[in-house]
């Protein structure tokens, strides 16, 4: 019987070869010798020649078995191998056969015997593979490695996959800068032929770049050719939130673009790199970069001409508007940017395909850059079709009323960048839509395609903030800017604190009639409910103002530009406060507002009142995005004016400017400006008794979110009551007005008397003005508002690395400045002895008191004090008035000034998973007493 498999007949042809060799040595060695033989006298009879090997006879093949197989059938072995019944068995199609089956990668041991012609081939088939085990992998989830690589569950076993797929899952490592990573693939042995494949992942540290090395440059500075680069080198703070500190290949490669760009744009038209190296370091932890630079000589320009071949340009004219001149230093990219607005301006006379190249005339004598822009013939373009693609839940309509050009109109360039700007702003779609150019049918015709792609325009807002005077405040609001794909919006919002509510239902419909008309309304209720502070700073309501109202408003677009909005509004008004606690019979006997309790600005505003105001806005926009601008400006002037009915007559004048630039690398500067005034035409102002003739309700206020640093209405006119306490330890005499009262337990009407020179004496309490608590919260705090105001905003918004964009965080530093002032000085209270006894009273309006009669208390209701009958001769008998003591206060008048108050602060955006987030941190520069300052704010929102 002969075995073949193929380690043995690799083993066999080495023995072979090794047996000719030693054969053909002693061969050679014998040559000599024979030689020799030949020359010399034959001694001896030769020896006779021994006798030839014996070759084994070739026997054909007369059956072929298979063995071992499990899953495979055995035609199919069979079909991989070229060995057939009737052919004859060799050593060679016997190698062939399992050279064959090994290369299937489907068995782990293949036997080939031959029995007098009947072969066998025994095989043992590869593992299926039960499941894949990823181990050690922290910063890339299964979900990210099992689709790309190629074995999975249920599928053969084969060490080529394996090698694949290590290398595989060591190149996702590398795409995220870990080029330490190291996989160790392992196999878990299981009953029935099964295996687990276990990849052991050590994923090591970030590979990032240490050192960033540049080599031949002289007119600029290493750093500031690293700041032109996307990739920077690791660490400092700043850098915390970039992508760019990690090696990436594509990055590197992308950089010796941007050198090149910058050195272009300084007039080095013959720079190059020539070499960019990346160097991992032996710890594969970092790589160190080394560019090698050839600047050249810097250029200026040379003649500056433009050449056109269309005659409805004059070519001296367009060189004369061109930015570069002869002698200016060459910029390669302005010569981009010129291009650019000569297809703006060809565009814009209806040329959509004028084509303008420039020639270079290169001068290495003189140093200088002609150029030559070419304007070619081209025919003047029509609009053909406008499509609109990708929309599905929008509404055709809804995008074609945002174009500026008809089908059929003659192409103009500037009103396809408006039409792509007024989709934009519809925020219904995905950022950077641009609306794509494509021939049309004819030379002179253009199809334009909008190619939306949709993102949620349903917004859920919710905001939580910490006030001083509210403590926490909760708003959340719910609004659908495209309900039912036809662009109206619809909104629901509600707001809840301790002292407000608010609750709000809108509606707009942008396009009245599919005519450039909209029309809105909304109705409101608003519950604010100001408050004081009893003993240890607990919080009572002091008023409480509901403003019930509906709005209706309806819009006109009067250019493309300026756009006028009518308004007309109806607010009830009621201002109540809490008549237990802030009525008294005090002054003349009748029940009333007691300026004691409420303050006398109060009282006066107390008191149901109706507005019914028309108003009128003109606003003028050119924003490239409405919900998110990076250039453009925007202005409105809004006049009201309320006295058509109702209670309330005045007029109210608001004005609103902002400005956008775009200042390079992706950086966003804005200002922004408002201001307003309000004047009565009913009700005069009296400083006599404190009184304005611009209701409470009616007036401006400042503070949080319109200027950061401040809390809400914490900038402005404001009375603060503080309330005196004992700051002396010993009751000595300090020339202040200090008193002792004298009470029993209980009896908190008893009279006091001035401090003694030895202090008071036992049993009695000193009161006094004796200083106020320095704690804002023991203060009564109220803003009253003003009638006039202004506010001022500077913004720049930075750009961070591509990694803190993908997050969606957008930074911004920023200063705020505003005043509001104008208002009437108020009538201030000032109590600075025992404060202001307020007697109880039963539900008829009479007092009552506490009469203890032989240790008996019984409450008494009587319109004078009672005595005590001679029945009770109890040593505690008494008769007291029940009641309570306003302790001794005294008004102050605060913020009534133009002085700007002025925050600095820093801000981020953040698109999280939550929606969208906002934090601000802001501190006051400059403000005036009294105001309320609060540094950190935060809101969050989702979308759907």
């Amino acid at each position: 019987m002969i075995c073949h498999n193929l380690e043995r007949t690799k083993s066999a042809r080495r023995a072979a070869v090794l047996g000719a060799f030693l054969l053909g040595s002693t061969f050679l060695a014998g040559l000599p010798t024979a030689a020799m033989a030949q020359i010399a006298p034959a001694a001896a009879t030769p020896p006779a020649a021994p006798a030839a090997a014996e070759v084994p006879a070739v026997v054909p093949i007369r059956a072929i078995n298979v063995s071992g197989s499990q899953r495979l059938e055995a035609d199919t072995i069979m079909s991989y191998i070229k060995l057939r019944v009737g052919q004859p068995y060799t050593q060679q199609a016997a190698d062939q056969a399992l050279k064959d089956l090994y290369a299937t990668e489907l068995f782990t041991d293949v036997q080939i015997l031959n029995d007098n012609g009947t072969v066998t081939i025994q095989v043992k088939e590869s593992p299926v593979i039960n499941r894949i085990v990823l181990e050690g992998n922290q910063r890339i989830k299964e979900d990210k490695i099992l689709p790309e690589i190629k074995m999975a569950p249920r599928q053969i076993f084969t060490r080529s996959k394996v090698r694949a797929d290590v290398a595989r899952i060591i190149e996702l490592y590398k795409r995220q800068g870990r080029f330490a990573a190291t996989v160790e693939p392992k196999m878990v042995m299981l009953d029935q032929n099964r295996v687990d494949i276990v990849f052991e992942i050590s994923e090591g540290p970030k590979s990032k770049v240490r050192a960033i090395n540049i080599i031949g440059n002289e007119q600029f500075s290493d750093g500031e050719l690293r700041g032109e680069m996307l990739t920077k080198e690791a660490g400092g703070i700043l850098k915390i939130f970039s992508s760019g500190t990690s090696y990436d290949p594509d990055k590197m490669a992308f950089d010796q673009q941007k050198l090149r760009q910058f050195y272009l744009t300084k007039g080095y038209a013959d720079f190059r790199v020539v070499s960019a190296v990346a160097e991992l370091t032996p710890d594969k932890r970092d790589f160190i970069l080394t560019y090698v630079v050839e600047e050249g000589p810097r250029y200026k320009f040379g003649d500056v001409k433009v050449q056109s071949q269309l005659r409805d340009f004059n070519e001296e004219r367009l060189a004369a508007q061109l930015p570069m001149k002869k002698g200016d230093w060459y910029d390669a990219k302005q010569v981009e940017d010129t291009i650019e607005q000569l297809n703006t301006t060809l565009g814009a006379f209806g040329y959509a395909f004028a084509d303008v190249r420039p020639d270079y005339n290169r001068s290495k004598e003189d140093l200088t850059m002609g150029l030559t822009f070419n304007i070619a013939e081209a025919p003047r373009v029509y609009v053909e079709k406008i499509d609109v693609n990708g929309n599905t839940l929008t509404q055709d309509k809804v995008v074609r009323r945002e174009f500026r050009l008809a089908e059929g109109d003659a192409f103009n360039s500037l009103q396809v960048k408006r039409s792509t700007a007024r989709i934009n702003s519809l925020g219904y779609f995905q950022e950077k839509f641009e609306i794509e150019q494509k021939q049309g049918s004819a030379p002179d015709r253009i199809i334009l395609e909008a190619n939306v792609e949709e993102k949620p325009t349903g917004e859920l807002q919710l905001s939580a903030g910490y006030s001083s005077l509210e403590k926490l405040i909760f708003q959340g609001s719910i609004q659908q800017r495209n309900f039912r794909g036809r662009g109206q919006t619809i909104g629901l919002s509600l707001s809840y604190s301790q002292y407000s509510k608010s609750a709000e239902v809108s509606f707009t419909e942008p396009y009245l009639f599919d005519k450039n008309v909209s029309l809105g309304a909304s109705i409101y209720r608003r519950d604010y409910n100001n408050f004081n502070f009893s003993t240890g700073g607990e919080r009572n309501t002091l008023y409480r103002n509901a403003t019930t109202g509906m709005s209706v408003r309806a819009g006109l677009a009067l250019t493309e530009y300026v756009s006028a909005i009518g308004s007309y509004t109806f607010n009830h008004d009621d201002i109540t406060v809490d008549e237990n606690q802030y009525y008294s019979d005090r002054v003349n006997g009748t029940l009333q507002c007691d300026p004691i309790r409420a303050g006398r600005y109060l009282c006066d505003a107390i008191g149901t009142r109706t507005t019914s105001m028309l108003g009128l806005s003109l606003i003028y926009d050119t924003l490239d995005n409405r919900m998110r601008p990076s250039r453009g400006q925007s202005a409105s002037v809004t006049t009201e004016f309320a006295g058509l009915g109702g209670s309330v007559k005045y007029a109210r004048l608001r004005l609103n400017a902002a400005k956008y630039w775009p200042v390079g690398k992706g950086f966003i500067f804005s200002v922004r400006g408002e201001g307003g005034a309000i004047a009565s035409l009913g009700r005069k102002s009296d400083a006599a008794s404190g009184i304005d003739g611009v209701f409470l309700t009616d007036r401006f206020y400042l503070g949080e979110p319109t200027i950061r640093g401040f809390d809400i209405r914490g900038v402005g006119p404001r009375v603060i009551r503080k309330f005196y306490q004992d700051t002396n330890s010993d009751n000595a005499i300090d020339g202040l007005n200090q008193r002792c009262l004298t009470a029993a337990s209980g009896d908190t009407a008893a009279s006091s008397v001035i401090l003694p020179a030895g202090g008071c004496a036992a049993g009695t309490t000193l009161i006094g003005p004796d200083g106020f608590s320095e704690d804002r919260e023991q203060w009564q705090d109220d803003a009253i508002g003003g009638r006039y105001y202004y506010l001022a905003r500077a913004e720049l918004e930075i750009p961070l690395g591509s990694g803190a964009r993908e997050m969606g965080l957008r930074p911004s530093i920023f200063v705020d400045a505003g005043a509001v002032w104008g208002i009437t000085r108020p009538k201030l209270e000032n109590i600075a002895t025992d404060g202001v006894f307020f007697p109880s009273r039963d539900s008829s309006g009479v007092p009552q008191y506490n009469q203890i009669c032989n240790g008996t208390a019984t409450v008494i209701s009587s319109a004078t004090a009672p005595t005590l009958p001679s029945t009770c001769t109890g040593t505690t008998d008494a008769v007291t008035a029940l009641g309570s003591t306003y302790p001794p206060f005294q008004d102050f008048f605060y913020g009534n000034t133009p002085k700007p108050r002025v925050s600095i602060g820093i801000g981020v955006n953040w698109n999280s998973p939550f929606g969208p987030f906002r934090i601000d941190f802001a501190k006051a520069l400059t403000k005036a007493e009294g105001d309320d300052t609060k540094s950190f704010t935060f809101n969050v929102g989702t979308q759907f």
